[in-house]
């Protein structure tokens, strides 16, 4: 492949990916497909998470419809069992065989945090793991609260980004939410450079609506505003939201949205009552709007468009993105047999 735009449709490499929340996986095998690989997630007998290529080196049955055994997955269609390092352990339906001690399978990096599981996806094969390194209203776990919220779309994991990346849509497509209805309808857009990004901004007006967002690479990538809150909201001040999309395929994505308050002591508790029976509906609603607008896109409409001034943070955004994208092709091709 040497199409830039067909590489990053279906998933920049080089990343820390969020593919599940938490709670997803318990004892049972899940099977996902990311960036367009299928990939089988579970969870050993210490609840320490592994993740294998979906895919049994026998026949080719998905590991994902087999049986946890805690340090292997024992696939249903015939017995074989593949460890979380991706070597065969046993196939119990004949003697002697050589595939047991054979690494057959593809193993990935994954790690959980903050109540989502990430795997890291090389470029190639052989590509060390970065370190992973959050924001902070996600990382300072004791002056902030959060809740993950996630979703799949119908759509390009790329409209999800850029969505994230126009703060201007917030004053018309959410209009009539709980805590966007405010602030001017017209706006001047300014850029400022970051350690790990840029920052996207209306000029003159801060602190009113979805003023700014930021875009941050640091393993993954990942954007992050916040959206000012009245005190009838409850405490914590401003409302944060950190984001992340991973590419299921080139037609659909995961959302993971943390959505977060500075609170402490008996705050947290208020604030984390106050969300899930009163907010968390509400942000379901905002999200929705989200969703319906870019599930409904023109047919190639990223083809057919006429940028303005308030799409220069998605500009860059792209150009950061399709320089990476070269790059990693380049290396693609300079190393096949790591692919």
């Amino acid at each position: 492949m040497t199409n830039v735009q067909q590489y990053l449709d279906e998933g920049l490499r080089g990343l820390w990916y969020p593919v599940l929340a938490s709670w997803e996986v318990h004892s049972a095998p899940v099977g996902i497909t990311r960036l367009g690989q299928q990939i089988v997630v579970w969870r050993d007998a210490e609840g320490q998470l592994q993740a294998l290529e979906d895919r049994c080196p026998h026949r080719g049955a998905r590991l994902s419809m087999g049986w946890n055994l805690g340090d292997r997955i024992a696939c249903w269609y015939h017995g074989v069992e593949v460890a979380g390092s991706g070597t065969v352990k046993d196939v119990p339906a004949v003697d002697r065989c050589p595939l047991v001690g054979e690494q057959c399978v593809r193993t990935y990096n994954v790690q959980e945090a903050h109540g989502a599981i990430f795997i890291w996806f090389g470029v190639t094969r052989d590509d060390p793991a970065q370190e992973l390194v959050f924001p902070q209203e996600l990382a300072d776990s004791d002056s902030y609260s959060h809740f993950l919220c996630t979703a799949s779309w119908d759509c390009n994991y790329q409209y999800a980004l850029e969505n994230v990346m126009d703060p201007m849509h917030g004053t018309y497509l959410h209009s009539s939410s709980h805590s966007m209805a405010e602030g001017d309808r017209k706006a001047d857009m300014a850029l400022q450079a970051t350690d790990t990004g840029f920052l996207f901004q209306k000029e003159g007006q801060k602190g009113v609506n979805f003023d700014w967002v930021e875009f941050g690479e640091s393993g993954a990538q990942w954007m992050r505003l916040s959206i000012p809150y009245q005190k009838r909201f409850g405490p914590g001040g401003p409302f944060w939201i950190v984001g992340m999309v991973v590419p299921e395929d080139r037609d659909h994505c995961r959302v993971f949205f943390w959505r977060i308050r500075q609170v402490e002591g008996w705050q947290r508790d208020m604030w984390r009552f106050f969300y899930r029976n009163r907010l968390e509906k509400l942000h379901w609603d905002v999200l929705e709007q989200d969703r319906v607008i870019l599930e409904s896109m023109a047919p190639a409409a990223r083809e057919h468009e006429y940028l303005y001034q308030h799409d220069v943070g998605l500009s860059r955004l792209r150009r950061i993105m399709q320089k990476a994208a070269k790059q990693q092709l380049s290396q693609l091709a300079a190393t096949p047999e790591a692919q």
